[in-house]
């Protein structure tokens, strides 16, 4: 039997990683699914530590056809947002020896690569808004645009985790009379089984509610935005405004808005097309930028990373129906929607 060329497609978020075996004309040899990256938090080390074993798991299911190190491994990493992080990462990643060549780049370019036609000029721009919330772009001639999306103090706005943060804030300030009413006040606490804020302050506080399920309040602000409070249906207008903004400025870096170009819009929070978040960011880029083609990609980002490798090994034409006919197949979207 003879060996197959192959590659390791890699996308690993805050909350899961996603690890794929792909060959070169478009089979999907394995899949693993394993935790979340935090290089931030651990140390390069430690963070690709986690990504051992599923290497390992992807390769066993290969069996006797892959061997030794794979061509190439394309690896999609949140908190690769600086170009110091990535360095450090591809050289950690580099000697586990997985791989004889290995690429870094943000996870926001597997968002965008697995919404991005597959022939052509690789040209268009990604938001994506999850946990957190990032945007990439790529332009003519190998052009990029980016975000260091770190925080507050790379001057971010959004994202599940954030959202809840600032539904709690206004919650907070409804009850004690600094801010404006709002039925978050009473939907928040009832969430978590409790009846006011100062409960839910309390446990929150106290870790009596891990801080792992404060994320689980953004579907709430959801649900009161849509029942018509005006604070949280506030609080969703300016993260369409977000959204918005970091694709038309990103458009704008890369020359682009004069032209039909794809927006690809995914991550948790966009991909769940809330009518208020999805209507009301269609609307502004249609005001904005309105030679934009807007996108939600349902795929997970693995499949952006998986097309990466083929696009490195110059694969044949048929791969790339091959490799995103087989996502369909296992249940995983095939692009977009």
């Amino acid at each position: 039997m003879g060996l197959t060329r192959t590659a390791l497609a890699i996308d690993a978020g805050n909350s899961k990683t996603d690890v794929a075996l792909v060959a070169a004309d478009g089979r999907l040899l394995g899949m693993a699914r394993g935790g979340g990256f935090q290089p931030s938090l651990v140390g390069a080390t430690r963070a690709v530590d986690v990504l051992a074993p599923l290497v390992a798991s992807t390769l066993a299911q290969a069996g006797p056809t892959v061997t030794g190190p794979v061509d190439h491994l394309s690896a999609f990493l949140a908190n690769a947002d600086l170009p110091v992080e990535e360095t450090a990462l591809t050289a950690e990643i580099a000697r586990r020896g997985w791989s004889h060549t290995v690429s870094v780049r943000n996870d926001t370019f597997a968002l965008l690569r697995a919404g991005l036609p597959d022939f052509g000029e690789p040209v268009g721009v990604a938001v994506v808004c999850g946990a957190g919330i990032n945007c990439a772009g790529l332009g003519h001639h190998g052009a990029t645009a980016r975000f260091p999306s770190i925080g507050r103090i790379s001057g971010d706005w959004g994202g599940g985790s954030f959202l809840a943060d600032e539904a709690l804030w206004h919650a907070a300030r409804a009850e004690d009379g600094r801010g404006a009413a709002t039925e978050l006040a009473h939907a928040l606490p009832a969430h978590f089984g409790l009846t006011t804020m100062p409960e839910l302050i309390e446990a929150l506080h106290l870790r009596n509610i891990p801080d792992r399920r404060r994320h689980e309040l953004a579907p709430v602000l959801f649900a009161v935005a849509a029942s018509g409070d005006r604070v949280a249906r506030g609080i969703i207008t300016r993260q369409a405004e977000e959204v918005v903004l970091m694709a038309t400025v990103a458009l704008r870096r890369l020359d682009l808005l004069a032209e039909p170009v794809p927006v690809v819009l995914g991550g948790s929070v966009l991909a769940a097309r809330h009518p208020l978040l999805h209507d009301r960011v269609l609307h502004l880029l249609s005001e904005r930028a309105p030679k934009a083609v807007p996108h939600v990609v349902t795929a997970p980002p693995v499949l952006g990373a998986a097309l990466d490798t083929l696009d490195r090994a110059d694969a044949e034409a048929d791969a790339y129906g091959r490799l995103r006919t087989a996502w369909k197949e296992r249940g995983l979207g095939a692009g977009w929607a």
